[in-house]
């Protein structure tokens, strides 16, 4: 489906904005520090979240370097056991709460606006709040690592009885800087959502709207959904360590296998959360590089309902070996595979989409491609998981840790980068650096594969993960992760340096800094004003 925009109300818009900065009290504001600290702007608030991800991105990748330097060899090396568990947590934590999941809701804040033709979020001082609230939580669970007994070290996923009867002293703090993100999560994806149904430009019905819209407004309702059951879960994790409570104490009547039913019940929407709004990134990119209309915009809106709601029917396949009957085996395997139907039906719209067009390999899409193949790859292996009787011989390998970082790291954080190389452009007038951008590229798609592929066989092999030692036999593939860590590692300097260098000046970007792409964010003047679409832009549909 083409998006057709009239080139007068984008420019009459940006023109009323600037002609206003005198007059509005928007322009009578802070400057210096308390201008970030009082912001209400969506962009700003976006570049926020994109600079706290990035730093927390940095954090987590040295606790994983951490890991990966500990397992290089067989052996204790580094660190003790008890530190490489905190390490294996926090890793975990920081990644999925503080890394991903802020990055795709600074994308949100920035773009959503920009490409529905929306001033601004509907409801920018609870954007303000919800963004502020992640400093404050995430100091709190890095200030643990600091504390009598040390960070968590019961892994991200936090079971009990691990994380309750035999958990250091830090974990109520922990549990803290749980609920402060998880408030932080719920409030801006009640802003997402209002923004989507109030503010749309006249005319723009919701199967006009863009395929990164699309899944962020449907990533909103899954938040809203499951963050109160992580809320009440880990609620029921404080009253068991401090009040004296057994939800999940065999000895006090209570059932440990209840927090996994719970946790994961939570858990593998969060999954979806993670992955959904890099979906609409990939579905941006694609048909602008190549120069064709992406196929099957109305299947890709369902497929990713369809996704939405299944994720909420096959969170057991987690738990396989904890002793489910039959019957509950067999749902969830079956719904587990139903699964992969909507998700092969994206995958195959993206191939068709790129069938015949006349593809250029920019930045931007050279992180799309590589995310659709490794990505799919990660889907391979997640069917393998799937089915029951294997998953007793894969769970708690190796074999795990590649397959869901196949998903997370070539799945979305390269989607996050592909969005930040497509977007640029439109945040800072410039356009980044072609030959960095490709290094960066090459090194991080190496990188990943040297990390992770090899951790397939180390788990096919029989290696359990979070151990600190392992056999000898694994120690060759070992090795190769590390090395494959250090050089994905190294190579999100070259990143950094190419923001760096696209902010202070490069190329200019004109407004429609790629050829082939159409959607309304590319009539706003590059770099985008301030503000935005006052006088909203009036949304056409082609005549057929």
């Amino acid at each position: 489906m083409a998006f057709h925009f009239p080139k007068s109300n984008p420019e009459q818009s940006t023109t009323t904005a600037d002609a206003g900065l005198a007059d509005s009290p928007h322009h009578e504001r802070p400057r210096g520090l308390m201008r970030w600290v009082l912001t209400t702007s969506h962009k700003e608030i976006g570049s926020l979240y994109l600079l706290f991800s990035l730093a927390m991105f940095f954090i987590g990748g040295i606790f994983a370097l951490v890991v990966r330097a500990e397992l290089f060899q067989p052996g204790l090396q580094l660190v003790e056991p008890e530190f490489f568990n905190q390490m294996t947590t926090m890793h975990g934590l920081i990644m999925v709460f503080g890394a991903v999941m802020p990055a795709f809701v600074g994308l949100a804040n920035w773009m959503v606006p920009l490409q529905i033709g929306a001033p601004d979020m509907a409801l920018p001082r609870l954007n303000n709040f919800s963004f502020w609230l992640l400093p404050v939580a995430f100091t709190l669970l890095l200030s643990t690592l600091f504390m009598p007994g040390g960070a968590p070290d019961f892994g991200w996923t936090f079971y009990a009885p691990l994380s309750t009867t035999y958990a250091p002293p830090s974990t109520t703090f922990f549990i803290l800087s749980l609920h402060l993100a998880g408030i932080s999560s719920i409030l801006g994806a009640i802003n997402i959502i209002a923004t989507i149904l109030n503010l749309r430009a006249p005319g723009m019905r919701m199967m006009d709207m863009p395929l990164f819209v699309w899944t962020w407004l449907i990533t909103a309702f899954l938040l809203i959904a499951v963050m109160p059951v992580l809320a009440g879960v880990i609620t029921m994790m404080l009253m068991d360590i401090n009040f004296g409570t057994s939800f999940f104490n065999a000895a006090g009547g209570g059932d440990p296998v209840l927090f996994q039913h719970l946790f994961w019940f939570f858990g593998h929407p969060e999954v979806y959360i993670l992955i959904l709004p890099a979906f609409g990134i990939v579905s941006a990119i694609i048909p602008t590089f190549a120069r064709k209309p992406l196929f099957g915009y109305a299947s890709m809106v369902y497929a990713t309902a369809s996704i939405a709601i299944l994720s909420f029917l096959v969170w057991a396949h987690h738990m396989f070996v904890v002793g489910l009957p039959l019957v509950a085996e067999l749902f969830f395997m079956y719904t587990t595979m139903l699964i992969a139907v909507p998700t092969g039906v994206k995958v195959f719209n993206w191939i068709t989409t790129l069938f015949r067009g006349s593809i250029t390999f920019e930045p931007p899409m050279l992180f799309a491609l590589a995310f659709v193949v490794l990505f799919t790859i990660g889907g391979f292996s997640g069917l393998m998981l799937a089915i029951a009787p294997a998953d007793f011989q894969y769970h708690d390998t190796y074999f795990v840790v590649a397959h869901f970082h196949y998903v997370l790291v070539p799945g979305a954080v390269f989607a996050i980068m592909a969005a930040v190389y497509y977007w640029l452009p439109k945040w800072t007038g410039h356009y980044p650096h072609e030959r960095l951008s490709q290094v960066h590229f090459w090194l991080s798609v190496i990188g990943v594969n040297l990390t992770f592929f090899p951790m397939h066989f180390s788990g096919l092999a029989g290696m359990p993960r979070r151990i600190p030692d392992y056999a000898l036999q694994f120690a060759d593939f070992n090795m190769v992760s590390s090395l494959g860590a250090l050089l994905y590692g190294a190579s999100q300097l070259v990143f950094v340096l190419v923001v760096i260098k696209c902010v202070r000046g490069g190329k200019k970007a004109p407004a429609k800094a790629w050829e082939g792409a159409e959607d309304l964010e590319w009539s706003v003047p590059s770099p985008a004003p301030l503000h935005t679409f006052e006088t909203p832009p009036t949304f056409e549909r082609p005549a057929h």
